[in-house]
Order: structure tokens, then C-alpha cells, then sequence
């Protein structure tokens, strides 16, 4: 029976000693293939009606600032990248739901979003901007008291409008599904001033000139970053690189004058 069992121990210790230089060869193939961890495919979740971030052109192509930052960071993680329309009232659901990989649209990084989104570092400045037709009476933010105020759901522009004391004295704080729609409701007359972020309020505007005004005084300033999962680190940490390298090579700049006119990179 000893000489059994001396046996079969050294069977089992020559079986460990085996296993253990299997997981150590494989050890190093899943480290040095960390590009492992991230999909061959992001898909990117969005709001298709936020211009110049992301919107559909008159081909209803898919275009936009951020659609363009995202391609060349996908380019250079050497993925594909998808970009999917979702509610943006419900983003985080859809991130943590793993139906995107990825929020990329003028995403606002709050302390909030930070418990449950991971962000890259900004790389743009937002102002939540106020927008009133060209022949309004309002000139400035206290003039808001008493009246309709227009917002985009889900947006940062709410956190931003409530936290400032004049929000209660509104008449009607009133939630649309995009800026769009809000800008349409202001230029019929339905509603008094909409809050909205300043790189879309100045796209419409500067389309409009005539028809809006934009108040000199704002909601706050804010900061544009990519969201991902929490856990999602080697994703998170490759966006950052790359994001790192286009403002370091240049090409994050290209992109801004081509939609702003203007470097605008944080």
C-alpha cells in the first residue's frame, strides 16, 4: 500500500507540476493579448439627434463630431466600431444592460454618472447655454422667473438648471425627448427659453440667426468625456491611449476644425 501510494503521489505531483507550466505558458498569452479583453467590435451607444456630436445627415448617415473621434480611436485600437441609437434617458441602462460598449455623444462626466460609468479624462469644455427667440423680452436668467422653460431629458442640462435657485421659480420645467423638438416648440411660440448644451445651441443658431438669441449668462460650465463600464478597465485604458495620442499627434484638432471651425479640445 505504501509503495501505491508513493506512486500515485508522484503521479499527482508530476500532474500539478504539468498543470502548473500549462497555466503559465497561457499566462502570458492572455497578458501580452490584453487587446484580448476588448471585443473586435465596440458598439458605441448614442443619441442620433445631438447635433454636431451625432446625428443623421440628409442620406441619414450617421455623422457627427464624436462619430468622427470614434472611428479614428477604433482605427487605432485595430476594431470595428457600431454605433447604435438608444434612448439617452436611459444610458446607463443600456451600458450596464452590455447592449453598448461604449457612450460616446457629449457625455457629461458628473460625480454622479462616476458611480456607475467609467469616464476618460475630458476632452472637451461645455456651457448648459440659454436659448430664446430673437424677439423675446428676456434678456437675461432672472428673467426666466414665472416662465416655460424647454430641456432635453435625461441630459445634464437638468442636473445644471435645477441645482441653480431660479429653477423654482419657473412656471414649467417641460422635458422633451430631444433638443430638436425643443427648439421647434420655441420657435412656435409654446415655450419661453430652452436650456440645452452650447454645441448644439450655437449649431442650430448659427443656422438660424434670425429666428434665436443666446443669453450671455448660462447654467454652469461642464466637461465632455467616454463612458464605459466600471469594470471595463482594458477598454477604458485603450480609448484613453488613443484619445491621448490624437491630441498628442494632432488629429483630435483636425476633427474640431472641420465641425467647430476651431480647435476646441480640451
Amino acid at each position: 500500500m505504501k509503495k501505491f501510494s508513493s506512486l500515485l503521489m508522484l503521479s499527482l505531483t508530476a500532474g500539478a507540476l504539468l498543470g502548473g507550466c500549462g497555466n503559465n505558458d497561457a499566462t502570458p498569452a492572455a497578458q501580452s493579448g490584453a487587446a484580448a479583453a476588448v471585443p473586435a467590435k465596440i458598439v458605441v451607444g448614442l443619441d442620433d439627434n445631438f447635433p454636431p456630436m451625432g446625428f443623421r445627415n440628409e442620406k441619414n448617415e450617421l455623422v457627427g463630431f464624436d462619430i468622427d473621434l470614434a472611428r479614428e480611436a477604433a482605427k487605432r485600437l485595430g476594431v470595428e466600431v457600431e454605433f447604435k441609437p438608444i434612448d439617452w434617458s436611459a444610458k446607463e441602462a443600456e451600458l450596464n444592460g452590455k447592449r453598448v460598449d461604449a457612450l460616446w455623444n457629449g457625455l457629461t462626466i458628473t460625480e454622479e454618472r462616476r458611480q456607475n460609468i467609467g469616464f476618460t479624462t475630458p476632452y472637451m469644455e461645455n456651457h448648459q447655454i440659454i436659448v430664446v427667440p430673437a424677439n423675446s423680452p428676456i434678456k437675461a436668467k432672472a428673467e426666466l422667473a414665472g416662465k416655460v422653460i424647454g430641456i432635453q431629458d435625461g441630459s445634464s442640462a437638468i442636473d445644471a438648471v435645477q441645482k441653480d435657485p431660479i429653477s423654482g421659480s419657473f412656471k414649467e420645467l417641460k422635458r422633451f425627448g430631444d433638443n430638436v423638438t425643443a427648439l421647434m416648440d420655441l420657435a412656435t411660440g409654446r415655450l419661453d427659453a430652452v436650456v440645452l448644451d452650447e454645441v448644439v445651441g450655437r449649431y442650430y443658431t448659427a443656422k438660424k440667426p434670425d429666428d434665436y438669441v443666446v443669453l450671455d449668462e448660462h447654467f454652469g460650465t461642464e466637461e465632455f468625456g467616454v463612458g464605459t463600464r466600471k469594470d471595463d478597465t482594458e477598454l477604458l485604458a485603450r480609448l484613453q491611449k488613443a484619445m491621448d495620442e490624437m491630441k498628442a499627434d494632432g488629429s483630435a484638432a483636425r476633427i474640431s476644425n472641420e465641425w467647430f471651425g476651431k480647435d476646441i479640445i480640451k
